[in-house]
């Protein structure tokens, strides 16, 4: 009967397996259509919840299509580029990475160097791969001194490069908070200084942003030829960064 109908599909939609929903009959396997369940189900919310559980699905199953990663909370559908990195998002301007779980754009560090994760709250290292507690090679050393003694230097060298890292995702914070209360002006005049400060604040973010994953890159490249210029680079965008 219809009523029986309506209370399990809408039930269905409600758990969020609608998509897989099939005959409620156990030897059938016939799932109901799109035009059938607009028949049946006449609550709005209802159907909105079952509009987005089909969209859900098709951006589940194309490759080339992806959820906007901004973890303040974003619907937009992404385009993949096949770079790696695809453009801003036309709704928040949040750049993503499309080939990694990392939920951002992290240049110039690679994919395989954000596998090191840090809780912000309580600074435990671990991999987001496997969850294991980070280690410097992620293996557990050797019990002899020498060993011993290389993993407290690299357990020193990973906090050094670990709180600069921290700095500029916190400075990078710090001009997005001020870019979004000016921002938020009621009847913001136009004048060419307010301009400038959200200009400013935009140069900022992408700084900081550039100069945090940085870090990363650093702490992971062994090529010292190469370090080198890079850290002659990385030294002039802080240098004027800060100045800005």
């Amino acid at each position: 009967s219809q009523p029986c109908w309506s209370e399990y599909l809408t039930t269905r939609i409600e758990q969020n397996m609608i998509v897989s929903c099939t005959c409620p009959i156990s030897e059938c396997r016939a799932q109901p259509t799109t035009a059938f369940i607009y028949s049946i189900v006449s609550s709005e919310e209802i159907i909105a919840k079952y509009e987005k559980a089909l969209l859900r699905g098709y951006v589940e199953c194309c490759s080339n299509l992806t959820w906007c990663t901004n973890p303040q909370g974003c619907d937009q559908i992404l385009l993949k580029d096949g770079l790696g990195y695809g453009a801003a998002c036309s709704k928040c301007s949040w750049i993503s990475c499309f080939n990694c779980n990392f939920p951002e754009a992290h240049y110039p560090a690679s994919c395989s160097h954000m596998s090191h994760m840090t809780c912000a709250k309580c600074n435990h290292g671990f991999c987001w791969r496997c969850l294991k507690p980070w280690r410097p090679t992620h293996k557990d050393y050797y019990n002899c001194s020498a060993m011993v003694s290389k993993a407290a230097w690299q357990e020193k060298r990973f906090q050094d490069y670990n709180e600069r890292c921290t700095f500029h995702h916190h400075a990078r914070e710090f001009a997005m908070s001020l870019r979004n209360r000016v921002s938020s002006i009621s009847g913001m005049p136009k004048i060419r200084t307010l301009t400038f400060v959200l200009d400013a604040c935009k140069v900022l973010e992408q700084a900081r942003k550039v100069l945090a994953y940085s870090c990363v890159y650093s702490y992971y490249n062994q090529n010292t030829e190469s370090m080198d210029i890079m850290e002659q680079q990385i030294e002039s965008l802080e240098l004027h960064t800060n100045a800005l």
